[in-house]
């Protein structure tokens, strides 16, 4: 990447890449990248990645074209300090809070939360902005009421009001804080509409029958137990009691992610420091 375009890069926000498939090379790295570098001091050489990747399984040409898609996405930019590296891009920083927030602080509405109606009318002219706008509001686990009325929990207004400066969509949208919704039947079919909740079902499900697949080393299964849980908490919004089946499958996850992360988290961040040579003290 050339300076220019680093500068170019550093000036906007870098995004969440939900299209990145769990699993996928970009994806594992991705998490590698997300996960370890902050505490590392934002830097790794290109060996040390690409020794990494092979603890990942990932072939050295592979990952190599791995971390170059991630340098296109603006996630890291080369630098060299003594060896070739890179550096995590400072404008990925907000996207890695945001991250963190979701994946490993969970949050479940009780039927007392606020909730946030977001409302859009845009011209045929920018239906292309309407996608976009779409696309994201589906990737943080709003609802849809009607095509032009999307329903969120109230604490992701924030991220929403995110969404609309970036799509550049703040003229078309109105935002209403609101109290639960009053509906003419039950409260969990009404989100039965608005929300997949059986897809969402399904994906809980496969998330839990991944575990029994984990590998045994605790490096390689701390990044695919993040790779493979990090979509959920975008696409479930974590729904109040009233709203959901007494047999929601997403408490399990929940429980189950929680436990496994906090059990595997300290012997990987270990494995990194000894490859990357960065022990602490």
């Amino acid at each position: 990447m050339t300076a220019a375009a680093q500068s170019a890069v550093l000036d906007g926000a870098v995004l969440d890449d939900i299209d990145a498939r769990p699993g996928s090379t970009a994806s594992l790295l991705r998490t590698v990248v997300g996960l370890f570098l902050r505490p590392l001091g934002g830097w790794i050489s290109a060996a040390d990645l690409v020794a990494l990747a092979g603890d990942l399984g990932i072939a050295p040409a592979q990952a190599r074209t791995g971390i170059a898609r991630l340098k296109q996405k603006g996630l890291l930019l080369a630098e060299r300090e003594g060896a070739i590296g890179y550096r995590l891009n400072p404008a990925a920083l907000p996207m890695l809070q945001r991250g963190d927030r979701r994946i490993f602080a969970m949050r479940q509405m009780d039927d007392t939360d606020p909730w946030c109606l977001i409302s859009f009318s845009m011209p045929e002219s920018e239906r292309s902005v309407r996608h976009q706008l779409r696309r994201r509001l589906h990737w943080i686990g709003a609802g849809v009421v009607s095509p032009a009325l999307w329903i969120c929990p109230g604490h992701l207004q924030g991220e929403v009001e995110q969404i609309i400066d970036e799509v550049d969509a703040r003229r078309w949208v109105t935002l209403f804080p609101a109290g639960m919704p009053v509906t003419s039947g039950t409260l969990d079919a009404a989100a039965a509409e608005w929300w997949d909740l059986d897809a969402l079902a399904d994906e809980h499900r496969r998330f839990q029958e991944s575990l029994t697949a984990l590998p045994a080393e605790p490096f390689a299964a701390y990044v695919q137990l993040i790779d493979r849980w990090r979509t959920l908490p975008y696409l479930d919004p974590g729904l109040p009691p009233a709203m959901l089946p007494a047999d929601w499958p997403g408490h399990r996850s929940f429980t189950e992610f929680a436990w496994l992360s906090d059990t595997l988290a300290g012997p990987a961040t270990a494995h990194v420091r000894t490859v990357t040579g960065n022990v602490e003290d």
